[in-house]
This record gives structure tokens, sequence and C-alpha cells, in this order.
């Protein structure tokens, strides 16, 4: 195989199995327009609109959970195959719920689809993409993310004044499921837990669909994986994350999963429309409109994240955006000083760009970057579902 046509094939790969950021992304900037209208028919107060939004972060802690256990044991691609199916039975039973109790248990299975999908994706990203462009293959979820997002906004805005049209909100979620589903059929298992299962045969097939022609070098590919399994730990464990070749690895993963949280970035999408309504613009439609602006930045800017991070590092992108997502908090709050009005919406609408860009070239991609990658492979599954978790749990926490 021509190193073009590899080099294809491992974009594609990651691509498809990408897709499972859509899941989550769709999600969190669908709920935002839908609860514009679920709130009133529902008669929701604020801490069951709040439930409403958190019931996925919930199953997702569940998810991830799971992932922990059945990511070594099924296979990565197992497993993201499954997070499609539960995602599409929980958006179906979302879109026909009577009551929000229903809605609320729908959401919950969804995050259990998500919590799963955006536990193994990153992972199999990373063991499926070669080291000199692993960074921005695994950015590939994010920028999924972000795609979802904005594709939601404008399901959002293209149901905004139909009748129940939340429902058609929730329920063509199943669609990017069933994309993903198909798409990931076609793709092989990763190569690196097949060596963990012993099944050398399959693993250099999986390699040579994704890396160019030579036998020496996929040889020694698979030298290092097998060395990388074996360096640090033994058993790979749950008490192996505490062992020092890992428990300083981890804390950077649950530090940056934390971060990436209590900043606020899901609170700032989820309620984007709200904020915008908040701040002087009355209607549906146009709340949904003006938080499209927002969507369209974090997807530019997750593509120049994709562009920088193999060159310019994980360090100095983390050290810029922070800064600009503090900078954007100060403003945002500042414009609802005074009374509402024209300025005060100009103000909120580009403090929440400026937020959205630097989360989207900093912490955003990072976390699932370095949670997918630094830890040993023998407790990669675990370390990686135990990063996640903290990611889910603090979204719960935040919303």
């Amino acid at each position: 195989m021509s190193a073009a046509k590899a080099r294809r094939n491992v974009i594609v790969t990651a691509a498809i199995a990408g897709l499972a950021g859509l899941l989550f992304g769709y999600d969190t900037g669908i709920i935002a327009g839908a609860l514009l209208t679920i709130t009133p028919e529902f008669n929701l107060n604020a801490l069951q609109s709040g439930m409403v939004v958190g019931a996925v972060p919930i199953g997702a802690v569940a998810g991830a959970w799971f992932a922990s256990r059945g990511s070594d044991r099924y296979g990565r691609r197992s497993l993201i195959l499954a997070a499609a199916v539960i995602f599409t039975v929980g958006a179906i039973v979302s879109a026909i719920a009577p009551d929000s109790a229903i809605l609320i248990i729908s959401r919950i299975v969804i995050g259990f689809g998500i919590g799963v999908a955006s536990a193994t994706a990153p992972v199999y990203i990373s063991e499926i993409a070669p080291a000199n462009i692993r960074g921005s293959l695994v950015t590939f979820f994010q920028l999924a993310v972000t795609i979802g997002i904005l594709v939601a906004y404008l399901v959002g805005l293209a149901f905004s004044d139909v009748n129940e049209g939340w429902r058609w909100m929730l329920g063509l979620g199943a669609v990017p499921a069933l994309a993903l589903f198909i798409g990931v059929l076609r793709l092989p298992q990763s190569p690196r837990w097949l060596i963990m299962e012993g099944r050398r045969d399959e693993a250099v097939a999986a390699l040579k669909r994704v890396r160019p022609d030579g036998d020496e070098a996929i040889e020694l590919e698979l030298q290092e994986i097998k060395t990388s399994m074996t360096h640090g730990v033994e058993t790979g464990g749950w008490k192996d994350l505490l062992r020092p070749a890992v428990k300083a690895a981890l804390l950077v993963g649950i530090g940056l999963a934390i971060l990436q949280q209590i900043t606020g970035i899901n609170t700032v999408i989820y309620y984007a429309p709200t904020i915008i309504q908040d701040a002087g613009i009355d209607s549906n439609s146009s709340a949904i409109l003006a938080s499209l602006s927002v969507g369209i930045v974090n997807v530019l800017m997750t593509i120049v994240a994709v562009r920088l991070l193999d060159k310019t590092g994980r360090r100095t992108l983390l050290f810029i955006g922070v800064s600009g997502m503090s900078l954007s908090l100060f403003m945002l709050g500042g414009a609802f000083l005074g009374d509402t009005g024209t300025l005060t919406t100009v103000v909120a609408i580009l403090s929440l760009m400026l937020f959205v860009s630097s989360f989207a070239i900093s912490l955003g991609p990072i976390f699932w970057l370095l949670n997918a990658e630094i830890y040993p492979l023998s407790v990669r599954g675990k370390a990686a579902s135990a990063g996640t978790m903290t990611n889910w749990f603090f979204n719960f926490a935040v919303s």
C-alpha cells in the first residue's frame, strides 16, 4: 500500500470513529434549543429543567464506568457500535416521551451511550493513528463534537416555531447514531487491543490497512506495542492506577477533566439561547439564530486546533486558550451589570464567541487527546474511563 493511500485510510478511519463525538455534540446543542419549548409544555421549574439537561451527564458517568470494563473485554470498536445503538434507542424514546419523567429517563439512556462513546472513541483513534499525526486525528473527536453542536443549532432553528418541534429535535439525534453504526462496521479493531488479546495476525492485518507497505516497520510497531503493555505495570487492574508509573498521568487526565467542565463550557453551550434571551432578544428563533454564530466559531477554531496541536504543542495552546476564556467570562459577566439593551446583546454574543474560540483551541481537544494517549496500554482503558467519568460528573454538577 502506498503512503498516500495508507494516510487516507487512517484519516477516514479516525473521521468515522470521531463521529462518536457528533452524538455528544448534537445532544449538547439540541437540548439548548429544545429546552425553550420543553419547559413551558411540561411546566417545568428550574430544578426540573436542570434535570432534563443533567440527565445526560448522569448516564454518561455510568457509561464511562461500563467502558472501563468493557473496552478491554470486548474491544474499542465493539463498544462504539454498542454506543450507537443505545443512543438511537434513547433518541427515539425521548422524542415520544409523554411526560418529563420518561424524558429524563430516556436522556439518561442517551447519556449512557455518550459516556461509552466518549470514553472509547478517542482511545480507539489514538491506537489506530501513527504517532506523527496522532494529535490531529484524536482531535477529530472534538471536531465532531463541535460540528454536532452546530448541526443541532441548525435543526433547532428549523423546528423552533413548529408545534412540538422539540420532539423532532430530539428524535433526529438517531440519524448520526445510525451513521456511526454503519461507518464503524467497516473499521478494523484496534491493533493494540488485538495484541492484548493475543491475536497477532489480526493486528498485523489491521496495521496494514492504515500503514504504508513495510513489514519491518509494522513489526517494529508491534514490538513497541508489546513493550508498552509490560512497561511499568503488570496486571492492569484498578489498583494499578495508583502505581507511580500511572498516578502522575492520571492526575493530569483527571485535572484536565475537571478544568474542562468547571470553566463553564457546557453551561455556555446548553444555555446559549437562554443567555442571549436574557441579554435582550425575545423570540426563540432569534435566540437560536444568534447562538448559531457561536456554533460556527466553535467548528472553525477546532479546525485551527487540528492544524496546531502537533506543531505548537499542547502546553502552549493551553496557556493561550485558558487566558482567552478568563477574559471572555469577565466580559460576559460585565455585560449584565447594566440595563439590557443592544450593547448588552452585542457584548454577550462577542464574549460567548471569544470564550468558545479559546476553549476550542485548548481545553476542548487537549483533554480528550491527553486522556487517550498518556497512559500505559495495560491500564489505558480503565485510566481513560476514569478521566471521562470525572469529566461527566463535573459536567452534571455544573449543569
